[in-house]
């Protein structure tokens, strides 16, 4: 088990980035699904937990054979997805993905939004006050991102929002920015198999680094586009696009078998 402690901030308040971080993640799903990879949402709808009262749950499935390393695709079959559920009680969210591929494969993630620059140290005294965790601090104007996903329009150093005023975010930026809110995830890795578990757990805290650093930069680079949305804009919003994406998902994946089908026929 990898366990590290995630802290992403924004120069939002908790409540403006509840609305940007759906639009985001809807937007940037749709975007990255193409050839029958990407999201597929399986189930979204209210949900009430007796501790942490009404939410939001969220079933999907994450296709992403080409974005797995070349040793992880030669075990793995053609199509192969990634559950993920995930249980929004904002400003408090628990997300788990899981691969019934992979029984030994888990990644957990709890996180909490507070109006701050990151400086909660104590704010998973709770979940992990005596669990042992690499604490690392997310720029989003200053920290690199793998050169095929950058653009400079979505380059929070050069992005300034017509509708808000704010940016370019320069270094330094968390010390001094107004509103300024802090993203804080306690994400904790499991693959337990001998000879490949700290070398695939490594390599997925990398990913979800990289997930991470290039969400946050387009909620922000897309703050004018969402910053007028109430919950219910967001949430139709979320529907619709919901919709487009698993059409774009769903239909390459029913000719895919079509095609897995019609060749083991005729080699029978």
């Amino acid at each position: 088990m990898l366990m590290k402690e995630y802290r992403i901030c924004m120069p939002l308040t908790v409540e403006e980035y509840r609305i940007g971080q759906l639009y985001m993640i809807s937007k940037h799903s749709h975007e990255q699904s193409d050839r029958g990879e990407g999201v597929e949402v399986v189930q979204n709808e209210p949900y009430e937990d007796p501790n942490y009262g009404n939410g939001q749950l969220t079933e999907k499935r994450v296709y992403l054979n080409s974005k797995l390393p070349s040793w992880a695709r030669a075990v793995v079959p053609k199509i192969f997805y990634v559950t993920e559920k995930a249980w929004n009680y904002y400003p408090y969210t628990i997300t788990e993905y899981t691969c019934s591929f992979l029984p030994k494969f888990s990644i957990h993630i709890e996180t909490k939004y507070e109006d701050n620059k990151g400086s909660n140290d104590s704010i998973f005294d709770k979940e992990a006050k005596d669990l042992e965790r690499e604490v690392c601090f997310i720029d989003i104007a200053s920290d690199d991102i793998p050169e095929r996903y950058y653009k400079e329009s979505e380059d929070p150093k050069y992005f300034k929002s017509q509708k808000t005023g704010r940016g370019h975010l320069k270094e330094g930026w968390r010390e001094t920015h107004q509103p300024i809110m802090c993203s804080y995830k306690l994400v904790t890795v499991k693959f337990e198999v001998w000879g490949l578990q700290t070398r695939v757990e490594q390599f997925v805290h990398k990913v979800v680094r990289d997930i991470l650093l290039i969400g946050h930069r387009q909620a922000f680079a897309w703050v004018d586009e969402w910053y007028d949305m109430t919950m219910d804009d967001v949430r139709e919003y979320e529907k619709n696009m919901h919709e487009k994406t698993n059409i774009k998902v769903c239909n390459q994946h029913s000719s895919t078998v079509d095609e897995i089908e019609s060749h083991a026929k005729a080699r029978t």
